[in-house]
């Protein structure tokens, strides 16, 4: 069945794995992200697919009311409704991802505003069409350490590190999703997140062995290996999964 998805975030890592799947088996796609480069370089990839006339690309601000309304506006112009929305953003500020000690109050806030306030802001916005409409479903994205505390040992040797942000905000994620399924009890809205493991992106090799260690195959997975689960969580097929956290990480969590 062909559903009209919002995806936020899309020009990210993890975004454009989505959009190209989602893409693929038959969905419209609305594409968002704040970052205008890579909202073009998407569109140029996907220029070359036969059913890029199912595209529209915003660019949006996910933490400004005006611009998430904005995005819902054109999107139902465009597409006439609104079926899912796939929440993937990532807004971080200059100080983000530093040691424990070297993170100040108020960069911790700002970080935590306007990532997990983000996901508040346009999940509120889009509820409120999703209650109108009597029909909806939102995804979002979360993390397996919004679940568990970090393995600080398979950093060690490296310049990585699991920022205090991170956690804090993920965690929010996955409650901040229990919460709305809750809260739209009644009104045909599902609300669920997806918590990744690590994904892939050209980390030292030193971190991957140590990584591999701590799951029960592959170790880090791919863009492509989360994205099954996704379209299953936007499918009918799971119409009474509601208000869950689904955890895709080899083992990693166990």
């Amino acid at each position: 069945m062909n559903k009209v998805i919002v995806i936020l975030g899309a020009g990210g890592l993890l975004g454009r794995a989505f959009s190209k799947y989602l893409l693929g088996i038959g969905h419209s796609l609305v594409l968002a992200d704040v970052n205008e480069v890579s909202l073009a370089g998407l569109q140029d990839e996907l220029n070359e697919d036969p059913l890029i006339q199912r595209v529209l690309t915003v660019q949006v601000d996910a933490t400004s009311a005006d611009s998430v309304v904005n995005l819902i506006e054109k999107s139902i112009a465009t597409f006439g409704k609104i079926d899912a929305l796939v929440n993937n953003i990532y807004p971080r500020n200059s100080d983000y991802g530093k040691p424990l000690f070297d993170v100040s109050y108020a960069s911790f806030c700002e970080n935590v505003s306007m990532n997990l306030g983000g996901y508040f802001l346009s999940s509120q916005k889009f509820c409120e069409y999703f209650v109108k409409a009597q029909s909806g479903t939102i995804v979002n994205v979360a993390s397996i350490y919004g679940s568990v505390a970090p393995k600080f040992e398979i950093y060690e040797g490296t310049e990585m590190t699991m920022p205090v942000e991170y956690s804090a905000i993920k965690s929010g994620v996955i409650h901040l999703t229990k919460y709305f399924a809750r809260y739209f009890a009644g009104h045909h809205i599902r609300v669920n997140s997806l918590s990744p493991g690590g994904i892939l992106d050209s980390q030292p090799e030193s971190f991957l062995q140590a990584y591999r260690t701590k799951t029960l195959n592959k170790g880090m997975l791919d863009p492509d290996d989360i994205c099954g689960t996704l379209g299953f969580l936007i499918s009918d097929e799971s119409k009474y999964i509601n208000g869950q956290d689904l955890i895709v990480d080899d083992g990693f969590t166990l």
